[in-house]
């Protein structure tokens, strides 16, 4: 009883635990720079369990229904992989003469982290059930066109620079074995109460479990990006205006392919 009034109010206040988690890994990261490479090197295990728990919580027969969405995952792949780039090479033209920044906004803005998305999507009450059967797609889809935009957006010498391996080591880890490891627990609860435990467990460990993601990630990396603030100012205006351009296109997507409010929040 106790445990699940604790469930309970952190559910509640999850966005003021979740400010507060990322203060507390901005305050370590800059206390304690040392440790920046062992928090980054929690990341990973971090995330896995928050994607466990995430597709756990989604019931695998709902993601075989929600592949067949012809129209959601149309408007989905069209919205991330034709009118993205569209607006990523447009943005990006303000730091071309940036080598480095020019590579790290097309980075960011045409390899969103997926992963991430399924949970926040999650926490919205957005279609994260659809989100997830496009999520080994959309990031196939990413891998195979990134070299394909970066030799249109930053010329063809850029490939030098790109390694394939962590993208398809991202795959393999934050999305397929996670979701092997859910689907499984899925069918142990079906037939064993040990299933329903490891369900329930992990259920209410996804506040706590975002909190440790967010806390690690800024942590790892606040030391590193404060000591290159000046040149790195320089991407802020870019992302704030991908974000509202990005909310505007979402919102017509949904329009245009006549979404419910629920799926137009992963677009």
């Amino acid at each position: 009883m106790m445990i699940g009034s604790i469930v309970e109010r952190w559910d509640k206040h999850q966005i003021v635990l979740y400010l507060v988690a990322i203060a507390a890994g901005g305050a370590v990261g800059l206390t304690l720079p040392q440790i920046a490479p062992t928090l980054e090197h929690s990341i990973e295990p971090v995330l896995m369990l928050l994607l466990f728990a995430t597709f756990l919580g989604v019931p695998l027969i709902e993601v075989g229904r929600a592949f067949r969405d012809i129209r959601f995952l149309s408007t989905v792949m069209i919205a991330n992989f034709v009118v993205v780039p569209l607006i990523s090479w447009g943005l990006s033209r303000f730091v071309a003469d940036d080598r480095g920044l020019l590579l790290g906004v097309l980075f960011v803005l045409l390899t969103p982290c997926i992963d991430y998305v399924i949970v926040f999507t999650g926490l919205a009450g957005g279609a994260k059930d659809r989100l997830l059967a496009a999520a080994p797609l959309l990031m196939l889809v990413q891998i195979l066109l990134l070299p394909l935009f970066l030799i249109l957006f930053a010329g063809g010498d850029v490939l030098d620079v790109i390694d394939i391996g962590p993208f398809v080591e991202a795959f393999l880890l934050l999305i397929v074995l996670p979701l092997a490891a859910a689907a499984a627990v899925q069918a142990l609860a079906r037939r064993h109460r040990a299933g329903k435990i490891v369900e329930e467990v992990m259920a209410g460990a996804m506040v706590p479990l975002m909190m440790a993601t967010l806390a690690v990630v800024v942590g790892s990396q606040i030391a590193a990006v404060g000591s290159q603030v000046a040149a790195l100012a320089r991407v802020i205006p870019i992302y704030i205006a991908f974000v509202v351009i990005a909310v505007v296109i979402g919102k017509l997507a949904g329009r245009v392919a006549r979404l419910e409010v629920p799926a137009t929040r992963p677009c």
